[in-house]
């Protein structure tokens, strides 16, 4: 963006709407004839006045250059980020038809712009000199954290006893006591302080209610979080990757604190959970010079959306730094040295039998995960009976597609873009099956959203 003429499409800017409503609204607000003054800086920044229902014109300025995404400021009553209006200026921006001219940012911008990046230097700075943690007393922290490890292997405990009363009484109990025992049991885990525990809990509540040989997965998942369970109360004894695993598996959190990895970053695939409490927004990258697939995580309140959002197919000059555990993708974006731009690296692909051996593979560093990311190359969306499945154009192996991929949208979209040819998809391969988050055509062509 920092060059004049590299453009986002318009799938790229409606990606960052918040919900379907403000895409729509973006969208009537993507044209010339409400906008006014309008203009875009090469520090990557994109500013407007749009006509509104009073008197005055909503201020709208956009930060395209944030390192932790586009940021976005107008003087509209809206809680949403961000808001129809930003939506459509960036439309009229990314339509390259000089709506947009080149120009130097006017007062009120220019304020907004400034605070930020002074606020975010100063932050650098403050991180760079260490004086967050120097001012925090490490000895009162040693304290809080064995504490909560007690607190912790004493919720462990209970637990077993628990799964050990569920197992002797027969896993008929569960279905007949309904979710009230799983939802007390979860509310004693976030007692002791173990919200990843209480987590896997509530997830027990729900087998029952799942549909035909829902005891065979009730066993399967209460197995796993005796696993856990034992991993923590013998924490001690694993490898300290291992150990980590289990620490991040519990809900105990951690720092990203791996060594700075620069690269050009691909966003291959974005998208939102939510439950009643948080909206959770993953983000996958892909390195073009070290090969790696990293995943940021996002949050926000219930009914906000995170502030982090990268839009998919564009890619960043940026430093990624990894969060402990085997295995772990997960990772912290740190510095970035350019705005996002469209990109046409394409991660390398794998066929579903080798998709297959690398969440094998993957689940002997950490056997709560589930899935991996993974990237098919020359593969063609097929029916399988009243499912789908992504066939191996070369050859004979398939991965078919988790029943939530196959109720999706994105579905038919995949379908329509392979058109009954080889396409690349990357997606999460996992033991429920294959979900598509992102697919490019076989020649050249944008990658295209599937979430």
């Amino acid at each position: 963006m920092t060059q004049q003429g590299v453009r986002w499409t318009a799938d790229q800017v409606l990606a960052l709407a918040p919900d379907a409503a403000s895409r729509k609204a973006g969208s009537k607000l993507g044209a010339a004839g409400p906008w006014s003054e309008a203009g875009s800086g090469e520090e990557g920044t994109v500013w407007g006045l749009c006509k509104g229902s009073g008197s005055k014109p909503y201020q709208t300025v956009i930060d395209l250059a944030d390192a932790a995404g586009p940021a976005y400021k107008c003087s509209c009553p809206s809680r949403k980020f961000p808001c129809k209006h930003a939506l459509g200026l960036l439309l009229l921006w990314a339509g390259g038809d000089g709506a947009v001219p080149s120009a130097r940012p006017p007062g009120w911008a220019a304020e907004w712009l400034g605070g930020r990046r002074r606020r975010t230097e100063e932050k650098r700075t403050a991180e760079a000199s260490g004086s967050p943690a120097g001012s925090a007393d490490p000895e009162a922290a040693r304290r809080r954290a064995r504490r909560r490890a007690e607190r912790i292997t004493a919720g462990a405990a209970e637990l077993e006893q628990r799964l050990a009363d569920l197992l002797r009484g027969g896993l008929a109990g569960a279905e007949q006591a309904g979710y009230g025992l799983w939802e007390e049991t979860a509310a004693r885990m976030v007692d002791a302080q173990a919200p990843g525990l209480a987590a896997r809990v509530r997830e027990l509540g729900a087998v029952p209610a799942s549909g035909p040989g829902w005891p065979v997965r009730l066993l399967e998942e209460c197995a796993l979080l005796h696993l856990l369970d034992q991993g923590w109360l013998r924490r001690e004894r694993l490898p300290e990757d291992l150990a980590a695993t289990v620490r991040s598996r519990v809900g105990l959190p951690g720092s990203a604190d791996g060594p700075p990895v620069r690269d050009r970053w691909l966003v291959l695939a974005q998208y939102d959970t939510a439950d009643a409490r948080l909206t959770t927004r993953r983000i996958w990258l892909y390195g073009a010079a070290s090969h790696r697939t990293a995943l940021l995580l996002s949050y926000g309140a219930a009914g906000r959306a995170p502030e982090l959002a990268l839009p998919v197919g564009l890619a960043l000059e940026a430093e990624v730094c990894a969060y402990p555990g085997a295995g772990q993708p997960r990772a912290a974006l740190g510095e970035q040295f350019a705005p996002p731009a469209p990109a046409a690296i394409r991660p390398p692909g794998v066929t579903p039998a080798e998709a297959a051996a690398r969440y094998g593979e993957a689940l002997r560093a950490d056997p709560w995960l589930d899935s991996v990311p993974v990237t098919l190359d020359g593969v063609v969306p097929t029916p399988d009976g009243a499912s789908w499945q992504l066939a191996d154009a070369g050859g004979d192996t398939a991965l078919p597609l988790t029943p939530s991929a196959v109720s999706r949208p994105g579905l038919w979209r995949l379908v329509a873009l392979s058109g009954g040819a080889p396409v690349t998809v990357f997606g999460e391969c996992g033991h429920r099956g294959f979900t598509p988050l992102t697919a490019w055509p076989a020649g050249p062509g944008e990658a295209v959203p599937l979430c």
